[in-house]
């Protein structure tokens, strides 16, 4: 019985055999069309991912990329520690090194905020905030920190002379009598001594936000704010969670007529997610600097 269906089944292989052949070579020519995928001679591309992520920037797809202060490295430069761990106390001296894509110590900065860099310390409980301006001596950051015992984040902003801003970020560990503080409940009004701030305005992810921060003192406006950093407030936003730092803008400057000395300081932001926030502002009036906490939520 097998006979019969010999000549059948033979049949069938040689066509299958052709049907094969045929796809193969269909492949071949797509192959030879499109190229391999990922070999630099078909794609100028690959291989290059800050390129890819810098043109795909450029293209409006800013929500894919890496808030601030996440990362210890970037485009070649890196945020060094002089030590990854201190004891806690009110005056505890840090000192860091930004070393460039060459393996140096970066010593060419430019301004921004009429500072060469700012360094923001942080603990993740988000507890003891400070801004602060280190000073730069042969390549080398120093600055002293009150900082109490936990795990601290430390964010380096700054800008290379002639490239890009950057935030980079370290942790610092800080041995001593650590006791975690309660999660912040939300908050839109601030205490500071004699001052009360208010803040205006909804975050929503993705979308460009109007803060406005009202300042009075012993319930009366204030009306004669003096500049700081070049604004008549600089305000700094953390994420929750994960301590992403991210740039808000003021509305203006002084001197310019398009902005009052208070009781208002208006601010531009754009939070890249929902979830909570916390906004620290920092504003000056009868030459002391003093900071105002809020937590918020974005939609």
């Amino acid at each position: 019985m097998s006979t019969p269906s010999a000549p059948g089944t033979a049949a069938k292989v040689a066509g299958f055999a052709v049907a094969v052949a045929a796809v193969f070579g269909v492949a071949v020519l797509l192959g030879r069309f499109v190229g391999p995928i990922d070999d630099p001679a078909t794609d100028p591309m690959a291989g290059h991912g800050a390129e890819r992520m810098d043109d795909t920037a450029e293209m409006g797809a800013d929500a894919h990329a890496v808030p601030g202060g996440l990362q210890v490295s970037q485009d070649g430069y890196t945020l060094d520690l002089a030590h990854g761990t201190v004891r806690a106390g009110a005056a505890r001296p840090v000192a860091f090194t930004i070393t460039g894509p060459d393996g140096e110590p970066l010593t060419a900065y430019d301004v921004q905020h009429e500072k060469r860099l700012h360094l923001i310390a942080v603990r993740r409980d988000l507890t003891g905030f400070q801004h602060v301006h280190p000073v730069l001596t042969d390549g080398v950051w120093r600055t002293d920190l009150a900082l109490t015992a936990g795990d601290w984040r430390l964010i380096a902003d700054f800008a290379p002379a002639g490239a890009e801003p950057l935030a980079l970020g370290a942790d610092l560990a800080v041995a001593g009598d650590y006791r975690p503080a309660e999660r912040r409940p939300e908050s839109r009004t601030a205490t500071v001594g004699d001052y009360r701030v208010t803040l205006h305005g909804d975050l929503a992810a993705g979308e460009d936000a109007l803060l406005t921060l009202t300042v009075t003192e012993d319930g009366r406006p204030v009306t004669d704010l003096q500049p700081y950093l070049g604004a008549y407030g600089h305000l700094v936003a953390l994420r929750e969670g994960d301590l992403a730092y991210l740039h808000v803008h003021p509305d203006g400057e002084p001197g310019d007529g398009s902005t009052d000395p208070g009781p208002d300081v208006v601010f531009h932001a754009e939070v890249p997610s929902a979830g909570r926030y916390h906004l620290y502002l920092d504003f000056r009036h009868r030459g002391v600097v003093r900071t105002a906490a809020f937590t918020v939520a974005a939609r």
